[in-house]
């Protein structure tokens, strides 16, 4: 960590993922940690959807030495979208429902632990993807400058499965709300077809994952030739429209032969721009989160965010 980092703004979630009972007080036990490293750290805690992105931008206009993310990926999507093209590094500690990020830089769930990682670890500069959205289609999840995303994003059956997850079975039971939606949108999904348009070519896809990360979500990984350090995305799509090609694909998952399965194709790119086929609608989402219908265009975004990332053991 740069010697000049000496002060640091926490923004947690305590309202987000597993442990809530004991966060606060593990939250603490990482302050002190990161005094005894010679990093001052203040608490902002977030009170709603959206307080989040408000707190990282005040954080950059009060030229924070850092901001620490504590919660899942929703809220590291809102911290994310506070930071972005500013030179504010944005450091880690898991919490929250999933946290592909933590997964991705082998940080342990252990926000102690992981706050020991912090003063020794090396800030990278990295590009970020961003959701943009076409034919005046912007919302409040997606403005018209369009929506950040840190480590995937995608258009199809999760992202009916993000919009369609149940707000307090998510609270309440964390990832099992997103294991059944998953399965009630498994039998009832229509499998509506969109247009990709990428390198110069134009394919019909069910579903498409724009991936920055290896890991997906849960222990699913899908992306797999993806990095966080690359400026480009791994692309994936699945042409099949039948939903037992879908469940099919499931154990193809679990055994890494997802790529070998008829219909799904990969490939790296810096922008994809998804359609609509027809008039049925194709939701989409980032991090997680819902952000709405087709269509949007999701585009690299190099050098956009200072991350702290783990030494090397």
């Amino acid at each position: 960590m740069p010697e000049h980092i000496q002060d640091a703004l926490l923004i947690y979630n305590l309202t987000s993922g597993r442990k809530r009972h004991r966060r606060f007080a593990e939250i603490e036990q990482a302050v002190r940690i990161l005094k005894d490293a010679g990093i001052r750290t203040e608490l902002a805690p977030t009170t709603g959807p959206g307080t989040a992105t408000k707190i990282a931008r005040q954080a950059v206009e009060q030229h924070r030495g850092m901001v620490i993310a504590c919660g899942g990926d929703g809220t590291i999507n809102e911290i994310v979208n506070g930071l972005a093209n500013s030179d504010v590094p944005m450091a880690l500690l898991p919490a929250g429902t999933a946290n592909i990020l933590a997964k991705e830089l082998g940080i342990p769930w252990d926000i102690p632990h992981a706050s020991r990682l912090i003063s020794p670890g090396t800030v990278r500069r990295i590009a970020l993807g961003i959701a943009v959205p076409l034919d005046g289609n912007a919302s409040d999840a997606v403005p018209h400058e369009g929506r950040y995303f840190l480590s995937v994003a995608g258009a199809g059956p999760d992202g009916a499965v993000v919009n369609g997850v149940h707000a307090d079975l998510k609270k309440s039971t964390g990832v099992f709300a997103y294991w059944v939606e998953g399965i009630r949108q498994l039998l009832t999904y229509d499998f509506s077809e969109m247009r990709v348009r990428s390198c110069g070519q134009e394919r019909k896809a069910t579903i498409i994952v724009v991936g920055r990360t290896v890991n997906y979500g849960g222990p699913f990984k899908i992306t797999t030739n993806a990095s966080l350090f690359e400026d480009s995305f791994e692309l994936l799509i699945n042409s099949r429209r039948s939903r037992f090609a879908y469940a099919a694909c499931l154990p193809a998952l679990w055994l890494g032969t997802l790529r070998q399965m008829k219909g799904i194709e990969a490939w790296k790119a810096t922008e994809a721009i998804c359609e609509p086929a027809n008039s049925e609608p194709v939701y989409a989402q980032v991090d997680g989160e819902p952000v709405g219908r087709l269509p949007l265009a999701f585009r690299i975004v190099p050098d956009a965010l200072s991350l702290v990332t783990p030494a090397a053991p």
